[in-house]
This record gives C-alpha cells, sequence and structure tokens, in this order.
C-alpha cells in the first residue's frame, strides 16, 4: 500500500514538473498600451488601409505611406538607407517597420511622439516626406466622393476633421500585429530550435534581451549602441536637451528583422552579417557565436504576417 501511494505521489510530481516546464516555456504577450479606439470596425480598418496606400495624402500625390513601409518587407524601408519623400528629397533616417505598434511608449526614433494616434503627423507633413498640410490633405479628401462617405458612415458628421484622419490611419496600424513566428511555435510547443537555433538564442539572452526583450523583442527605451554618430543627428538629444541621450536612440523591434533592412537608425548596414560583425567585436563574440545568432534572428520572422492578404494593397470600393 505503501509503495503504491508512493507511486502516485511520483507521477503527481512528475506531471507538475511538466506543467510547470510547459507554462514556463509559454510566453503571454502583456497589454496593449494603445488600445483600439470608440470608433474601431472593419469599416473604419479599410479605410485606414486605404489611406496608407494612397498617394492622396503627399503633397503632389505621388507617394503614399507604403512607399516607405512596404507589407513584404515588415512595413519598413528596404530601398534605401533614409526615406525619400516627394520630389527626389531624402530623409535622414530610415523608415522603420511598423510592426506592433500597440505596445510602444514613444514613436519615430528619437520618441518626439507619444501617442499612436498622432504619430502620422510627422512624416504627412514633413517637407522630406509628405510634404504637406492637414489641411490640404483634408480638401482632398472631401474632395472625393468615395473617402468624403466613408468618414461619414463611420464618423457620422459632416465633412472630414483631422482627428477623423488620424483615427482612420491608425485602425490600420494597430493592427499590424506580429505573433506567429517560427519562434512563436517553438514557445508553443509545436516545434523545435535546431542546435545552431538553440545556441543562438542562449546567446541572445545572455547578451541582447536586455534591450530587445521577450517576446516583443523590443523596448520602450532608448540606447546608444556604439555606432559613429552623425553629429546632424543627435537621435533622442534633440527631444530632451540632455547630454546623456546624445547618439541614443529608440530601440527597434527585431521581429521580422531578417525583412527589414537596411539597419541601424540611418540605414547604414545593409546585412545582418554586417550588424553582428558591429555587436561581435563589442561583446566578443566568435564567428561562429554570430552566426549562431543570426539564425536564431531568422526564426523570428513571420511569413503569415508578410504574406497577410488584409494588410497589402487596397482602395474603397465605388
Amino acid at each position: 500500500m505503501a509503495n503504491k501511494i508512493l507511486f502516485i505521489l511520483f507521477i503527481g510530481l512528475v506531471l507538475i514538473s511538466f506543467t510547470w516546464n510547459r507554462n514556463h516555456l509559454v510566453q503571454k504577450w502583456p497589454s496593449p498600451i494603445h488600445p483600439k479606439t470608440a470608433f474601431a470596425s472593419e469599416s473604419s480598418l479599410e479605410l485606414g488601409r486605404a489611406l496608407f496606400y494612397d498617394p492622396i495624402l503627399s503633397a503632389d500625390s505621388s507617394i503614399s505611406c507604403a512607399s516607405c513601409h512596404l507589407s513584404y518587407t515588415a512595413f519598413a524601408h528596404v530601398d534605401h538607407p533614409t526615406s525619400h519623400g516627394i520630389g527626389d528629397k531624402i530623409g535622414k533616417r530610415n523608415a522603420p517597420s511598423l510592426v506592433n505598434l500597440a505596445w510602444r511608449q514613444q514613436f519615430h526614433w528619437d520618441g518626439g511622439v507619444l501617442s499612436l494616434t498622432g504619430q502620422a503627423v510627422n512624416p504627412l507633413t514633413h517637407p522630406d516626406e509628405m510634404g504637406n498640410s492637414l489641411e490640404v490633405i483634408l480638401k482632398k479628401l472631401q474632395e472625393n466622393d468615395r473617402y468624403r462617405k466613408a468618414f461619414k458612415l463611420i464618423y457620422q458628421e459632416e465633412g472630414i476633421q483631422t482627428w477623423m484622419l488620424l483615427d482612420a490611419l491608425q485602425q490600420f496600424t494597430i493592427s499590424l500585429v506580429s505573433k506567429n513566428s517560427f519562434y512563436d511555435k517553438v514557445m508553443q510547443n509545436q516545434v523545435n530550435f535546431s542546435t545552431q537555433q538553440a545556441n543562438g538564442m542562449t546567446l541572445f539572452e545572455q547578451h541582447c534581451n536586455r534591450c530587445h526583450t521577450a517576446p516583443l523583442f523590443f523596448s520602450n527605451r532608448f540606447e546608444s549602441n556604439g555606432i559613429q554618430i552623425d553629429s546632424t543627428d543627435m537621435g533622442r538629444f534633440e527631444i530632451t536637451g540632455l547630454n546623456a541621450d546624445i547618439g541614443k536612440f529608440r530601440v527597434p523591434t527585431l521581429r521580422n528583422i531578417s525583412h527589414s533592412f537596411p539597419y541601424m537608425h540611418d540605414g547604414r548596414m545593409k546585412t545582418l552579417k554586417e550588424v553582428l560583425a558591429h555587436y561581435g567585436k563589442q561583446l566578443h563574440l566568435s564567428d561562429i557565436q554570430q552566426k549562431d545568432l543570426i539564425a536564431f534572428l531568422k526564426t523570428l520572422t513571420d511569413t503569415n504576417f508578410l504574406m497577410n492578404p488584409q494588410f497589402q494593397y487596397h482602395t474603397l470600393n465605388q
């Protein structure tokens, strides 16, 4: 009888241990910082998506938001180191990925915008980007039958106002959630890492996770990563005026990092190999360790997100 009781206790401990390990492995995502707005609906999402892809928002109707944020490249800009605007003007910073913005506290590389709703104002009005004014944008939209009808249907008011435009754009950008990569499947006990990928994850947890914290693989921090700073762009310092912030930029997400090149705030590095060589010198990582880290970083690619037809080009129906 005593042996039977001991056996039952043993089995129970095994099951408890298995359950703990499984729960320890499966990661829970934090709650979003920015919830959906009161006007969130399928219609407002489709309106925001249409606006995102429409060059009508730029001063000369030549570029759209999607010109610098491509769906197939995790909504980043891979054609040039820095963003390109109307009239072939060149910005001073790389257009970052728009993935998982609902968990961001500040926006843009220097954190100069605190609101997900308001973050679209800068690219819309910056002379080196879309170069427009909000007044002109609203006038153009009001003169467009499809947009005028869509805004009235959703917001139940005559006339299109700035807050409606920004709200609609947020409906789309807040929907760009990426959380179905190979890494996520491993965390859900569906698949397993290769030996190289597992080694890479161990190295990542030792050296990188402080700033690029799982499961989002970014943090709402501003850091200096040891690259040579161009005196024309002092990063976070330009917002705070604090000497301690010279050369600091927001920590970018590493999700879909293999598709969102070039890297750094000014796009100076074209490949992950260059990036790991830079950090490898700081962290004294061997060539093999750098390759293992790259193998792990590639597990953060979410193909379903990149190829999701609900995020691709869209116009409003007539």
